[in-house]
């Protein structure tokens, strides 16, 4: 076995042509092919003068941004591309840009030209001069400005901010910014505690932390998107309160069981309406149940798909693949589902009693497979 050799102490034996980043500016991509080439020229304008590089972290886009990155790889090597294939969410993509740098200073930031990259010096001097551990660009301190925000999304914005502050005990004034820089061996102390889902990968960092890194904000103006698909959609604010439920619970339960927990809820309300409809309708109780167990089964996976375990999304084919696993693997489930509420009702006739038996029989099941046998990583 051929081992390698050790790297040398000596400053000397190092290539003279070659300087260490000390800083990294990882950035989530996900369709931003026009952003990416243009934001890397600001941040080559901005930071003269000091070592950088900028890995590009992008989620298989569509509009292939891995593909663009690449070309500006080859032309300039601080330019570095890590391709993600299966999996999708800005946090986890975030882990793995700042645990693939070997700078000791790294910074997150959207590709979508919003925030100010002019910024970064002063958020490195910062850390450099040891008066912070972390750095946050800020919109919420004097100075700082959201004004481009719409007022649907600034008022989400300020109340997730007051809900996190309030439920999580956090001090700064903009834990929901995307923008910060921390130093890397921080985060990786802090880093496996960390969720990889979700977009609020500043707030879980400084929940994590749990008052042990020294915080400073600088202001910053929230730009405008010129180009490219938001990361942000109509369940980012699911991910948001799931997270802070983890966290409230020092995360004895995981941000994904939460999420399915939370289907696994309306799953039952639909259950209920289906098996009153049904009974109301004539059908036998055994009937009503096995119906009603299907509906929110159909339900439950298509909601699960979208919402729980929608970084590993299937779509086209594979979701009628899946669906139909769903059904098979879940059969046992719905067997089991609807002799223990048969049984309930047999002995006590209150028909809603029964059904969240059933329903609660058949969700050990259904939670049991779905990682295992239908939303597996491949």
């Amino acid at each position: 076995m051929t081992s390698l050799a050790p790297l040398s102490a000596n400053p000397a034996a190092i290539r003279a042509d070659s300087v260490a980043p000390q800083l990294c500016i990882v950035v989530p991509t996900f369709n931003e092919r026009d952003n990416a080439p243009v934001l890397f020229e600001k941040l080559d304008a901005a930071l003269q003068g000091i070592p950088f590089e900028v890995i590009f972290v992008d989620d298989n886009s569509p509009d292939r941004t891995w593909e663009v990155v690449r070309l500006l790889a080859q032309r300039d090597t601080r330019v570095r591309c890590v391709r993600r294939i299966g999996r999708r969410g800005l946090s986890g993509a975030c882990i793995e840009g700042i645990l693939a740098s070997s700078a000791p200073f790294v910074a997150v930031m959207d590709a979508d030209l919003q925030h100010d990259e002019t910024r970064l010096p002063t958020m490195l001097a910062l850390l450099q001069s040891g008066e912070a551990e972390l750095v946050v660009g800020s919109r919420y301190v004097g100075g700082g400005s959201a004004d481009s925000f719409s007022s649907t999304r600034a008022g989400g914005s300020k109340f997730a901010t007051v809900l996190a502050k309030q439920l999580l005990h956090i001090e700064i004034a903009d834990p929901m910014s995307g923008f910060f820089m921390v130093r890397r061996d921080r985060f990786e102390t802090i880093a496996p505690s960390l969720s990889e889902q979700g977009f609020k990968i500043l707030l879980d960092l400084i929940a994590s932390a749990k008052g042990r890194l020294r915080t400073v904000e600088v202001p910053f103006t929230f730009g405008t998107r010129l180009h490219g698909e938001s990361k942000l959609d109509s369940l980012v604010v699911m991910d948001f309160l799931g997270l802070v439920l983890a966290k409230l619970t020092r995360d004895t339960v995981s941000l994904r069981f939460l999420m399915f927990a939370f289907v696994g809820g309306i799953g039952l309300l639909v259950h209920l309406a289906t098996l009153y409809l049904a009974l109301a309708l004539n059908a036998s109780f055994a009937v009503a149940q096995g119906i009603a167990a299907f509906t929110a089964m159909t339900g439950n996976f298509l909601l699960n798909n979208r919402l729980t375990y929608r970084d590993q999304r299937l779509r086209g084919a594979k979701l009628i693949r899946g669906l139909i696993a769903f059904y098979i693997v879940c059969s046992v489930g719905l067997l089991a589902n609807v002799g223990v509420a048969f049984s309930v009702y047999d002995q006590n006739a209150v028909w809603w009693l029964a059904g969240i038996a059933g329903a609660l029989m058949g969700v050990v099941w259904n939670y049991g497979i779905s990682s295992l046998l239908v939303w597996r990583k491949r």
